[in-house]
């Protein structure tokens, strides 16, 4: 089994090349279902006017390259990704934040 420290590294290069892969289509999911709800609600816009945001949202752009299975497959790595960055960031900070085990003295030493 591997020790802790060893295991903490190995997890934190994972996470660090898995970030910049997972980050772009987290925001770019953000960025959509945030404008869509805005732009409906606030914006006033219809929902066939602002349907193109939906479209880049649930990843239905791919529908042309791999279809309707294309986004499936967009929201399922999505949101795999995004459980991954909260688990592994999670557990990163856990081992950050928690406080350091100091060796126990000796019995009946001084």
């Amino acid at each position: 089994m591997a020790s802790p420290s060893r295991l903490t590294l190995q997890l934190r290069r994972i996470h660090a090349s898995l970030a910049p892969v997972v980050l772009l289509p987290l925001v770019v999911t953000v960025l959509t279902g945030v404008g869509y709800r805005l732009a409906r609600d606030w914006g006033g816009l219809s929902g066939k006017a602002a349907h193109w945001l939906m479209v880049i949202h649930q990843g239905e752009w791919l529908n042309p390259w791999l279809g309707r299975q294309g986004e499936t497959w967009y929201v399922l790595l999505n949101g795999l990704g995004l459980l991954w960055m909260l688990a592994s960031g999670a557990a990163m900070a856990w081992q950050r934040l928690r406080p350091a085990r100091r060796p126990s003295a000796p019995e009946g030493g001084t």
